[in-house]
């Protein structure tokens, strides 16, 4: 058996050895966030080096596991098809303010990703993808008067996207879309603008309605000449005698009816009888 003071010398060696593995253990917990780093579907990682020169160009980290030293730091960029919705006061060429609501959709390209990381930083959306369309709309609608705005703005629209696309490709972001939701004009410019686009359309249709009402009076004098001729028929085929078969014709129906009635006799000697229905 040992001696108390070898299991007294025994239990210092195994706390001195376990000393650096609870370091180690404590470093590992403590720094894990920085040591094992997860890019996940739909991202790129961009290695940063504290002593090896810094950002990795050359190299993007697709998705899966790592670990890497507390000191290095991977930089997880989305890869996806993305969406921002930035709200701009422009103006137009008679310098009045137009408010804009836009949606941007954009991606970086995956290849430069390093680059991207090493020129513009995680912050490039708002240093290069709005500042770019922002730029690209003021100068497109300062050439546009504010009627011109108005009438003309899916015309805009692949004009700004492709200056858009040349300065945005030459920082490594690929935009895809850029939407102009709404457009937003002073009240009473834009009810000004209604009033003189709606009195434009009324003078545009007025030779179609001119036409038209000639049109509906030739229709009316056409009728008109077919109801005179078939009065004229009608006039010169009415004798005494047909009204009189008729009369004739229109009382026997009468009279054969079940309903009560009353008949009045007393008329014109070339007349006929009066019936009429007793139930009214």
């Amino acid at each position: 058996m040992l001696s108390s003071s070898m299991r007294a010398r025994l239990r210092v060696i195994v706390i001195h050895s376990a000393i650096p593995l609870l370091i180690l253990l404590f470093v590992l917990v403590y720094f894990s966030g920085n040591i094992f780093i997860t890019v996940q579907a739909g991202e790129g990682g961009v290695m940063w080096r504290r002593f090896m020169k810094g950002t990795v160009t050359d190299r993007v980290m697709g998705e899966g596991f790592y670990a890497i030293p507390p000191w290095d730091k991977i930089f997880v960029y989305s890869v996806r098809v993305q969406e921002v919705r930035p709200e701009l006061d422009v103006l137009t060429k008679e310098g009045l303010c137009v408010h804009l609501q836009l949606s941007i959709r954009y991606h970086p390209e995956y290849n430069m990703l390093g680059i991207l990381h090493q020129r513009l930083g995680t912050n490039y959306v708002n240093t290069i993808i709005i500042p770019t369309v922002d730029s690209t709309l003021r100068t497109t609608i300062g050439t546009f008067t504010l009627e011109e705005l108005y009438m003309s703005q899916p015309a805009l629209l692949p004009r700004i996207v492709n200056e858009a696309l040349q300065h945005a490709s030459r920082n490594f972001v690929v935009i895809d879309a850029v939407i102009i939701r709404t457009v937003e004009l002073p009240a009473a410019l834009r009810d000004a603008i209604v009033s003189k686009l709606e009195q434009k359309q009324l003078s545009e249709a007025y030779p179609y309605r001119l036409e038209r009402e000639r049109q509906e009076a030739e229709r009316k004098v056409i009728e008109a000449g077919g109801i005179e001729r078939f009065n004229a028929i009608i006039t010169n085929s009415l004798t005494d005698t047909v009204l009189r078969w008729k009369g004739i014709e229109a009382t026997r129906d009468l009279a054969a009816s079940t309903n009560a009635k009353i008949i009045m006799i007393g008329n014109s000697s070339g007349g006929l009888p009066i019936i009429l229905n007793g139930d009214k």
